[in-house]
């Protein structure tokens, strides 16, 4: 006989960073500690304390939240964060995600204007690769759009599996806006699959970061199949709150938002009974 039993993966979940903006990084962590986040992503933008490592660190103390990730300043708003350079970016991410104890740096591909960096961006994240403990993990963008007109703004391609990656970052809110099958791109990551961004989308032209369950992409089905190939990467809660009337609306939008997560990762699978 078999009995269902409860599993759940060693994925931990943590709160992005860029999940409080308008508010601050140093407000990031106080809000994931106190609702239960198992750790947060430091997204790395024009805040000057989410560039400094000691601040940094002195918040992962002082809060007793671990930093998982760090998300390197790959956005358009950020290209002078960390040098103009964006192999200066890349280094000087990993350098924080070494010091804080992160075991990811996200990174997106290039924009397509940037052209010698396009070129040489697969090689060299390899080769950043093979130089450290932390993973790089390239994340899946999407095609930009205006009414009737695509544009594609990244290079080598906003389909990261097109390309040959030790890492990759899901986000679910990123395949919604390319109108891309999130369980088959899943399935084309398979065990390179090491970082998720949790969020939803309905589609939109913008990228919408919805809390998840409120728009029209698989997240419970994503985190279920996690749960089943016992994924032990890190799962970020990235959702946009900057429509939240108060701190309270945006604190129970995060914690709308971790309650899914936990339950959905919480697969009941058959096991022989001993």
């Amino acid at each position: 006989m078999a009995e269902p039993v409860v599993r759940i993966p060693d994925a931990k979940v943590a709160l992005s960073t860029a999940s409080v903006y308008p508010e601050s990084t140093a407000t990031a962590f106080e809000i994931a500690a106190r609702l239960g986040y198992d750790g947060v992503e430091v997204m790395v933008w024009t805040d000057p304390v989410s560039q400094d490592i000691e601040a940094l660190r002195r918040l992962s103390d002082y809060h007793r939240i671990p930093i998982l990730a760090v998300h390197a300043p790959c956005l358009l708003i950020t290209q002078r964060v960390w040098s103009t350079d964006p192999w200066t970016k890349l280094q000087r991410a990993r350098a924080a995600a070494e010091k804080l104890g992160a075991g990811t740096v996200v990174v997106h591909p290039p924009f397509r204007w940037q052209r010698q960096y396009a070129r040489d961006f697969v090689a060299g994240i390899w080769r950043m690769a093979n130089e450290t403990d932390v993973r790089f993990a390239v994340e899946n963008m999407y095609p930009w759009r205006y009414r009737d007109r695509e544009m594609l703004a990244y290079a080598p391609d906003w389909d990261v599996t097109k390309d040959d990656y030790r890492h990759f970052t899901i986000d679910l809110s990123h395949t919604a806006t390319a109108r891309a099958d999130a369980v088959q791109m899943v399935d084309r990551m398979g065990d390179r699959l090491g970082h998720v961004h949790l969020a939803d989308g309905r589609g939109s032209a913008k990228d919408e970061h919805l809390v998840p369950g409120r728009g029209n992409q698989p997240c419970a089905e994503v985190l279920e199949r996690l749960a089943l190939t016992g994924f032990d990467g890190h799962v970020v809660i990235e959702v946009n709150t900057r429509r939240a009337m108060s701190g309270a609306e945006r604190e129970a939008d995060l914690a709308e938002a971790l309650a899914f997560t936990r339950l959905h990762l919480a697969s009941a699978v058959k096991v022989p009974r001993p």
